[in-house]
């Protein structure tokens, strides 16, 4: 090989993975990212206990493993700073006023005072609301960032994941038929 053609060959080598790097966010940008696998469908929720936000005003209790059995509820992962979960906490108020589901609410990584602000300007679905500051708990969940949202049949099972936040479609269309399913099992 000459000389001239190994420089050739080292010069298109950046271009060649330039290319390759194009492909596969081309090939991904269609893709639906609620699709994405969850360990935790089917399993036990593990086992944890949350304070309530510090300085709650409203003294509503945190929660923990515990209060979710009994009855099918729902976990809602939710943040103050998430822009998302602002959309679709107008779903969570409606399941609070038109259903008899448990809402809890699991506050990621927020500042107590954010976050109530947001629950005293949006409403508070919540029959009760965790603060989880470091994270953990929601590493335990398999959340893979704000919002998330789970139903929990009334053995402590999760049933249902949605990654993102809520729409019309996924409300009508997932949540809902998913917390009938865990109420009929």
């Amino acid at each position: 090989m000459t000389p001239q053609l190994k420089r050739g060959l080292l010069m298109s080598l950046p271009l060649l993975v330039i290319a390759a790097m194009v492909g596969l966010f081309a090939s991904t940008i269609n893709r639906d990212t609620t699709l994405l696998p969850s360990v935790m469908l089917n399993k036990p929720v593990p086992e944890f206990v949350l304070p309530a936000i510090a300085s709650d005003q409203t003294n509503q209790p945190g929660f923990s493993s515990a209060d979710l059995l009994g009855q099918v509820s729902i976990v809602n992962v939710f943040a103050s700073w998430c822009i998302p979960c602002r959309d679709e906490h107008r779903f969570f108020v409606d399941l609070a006023k038109n259903s008899d589901v448990k809402i809890y609410g699991l506050n990621q990584k927020d500042a107590p005072e954010n976050a109530l602000q947001f629950l005293s300007e949006l409403g508070n679905p919540y029959d009760a609301v965790g603060a989880d500051t470091r994270g953990r708990v929601s590493i335990d969940w398999g959340v893979y960032g704000v919002p998330e949202t789970f139903v929990v049949n009334a053995q402590g099972i999760i049933t249902y994941k949605q990654i993102g936040p809520l729409n019309e479609d996924t409300y009508i269309n997932g949540l809902l038929p998913a917390i009938e399913a865990a109420k009929a099992n």
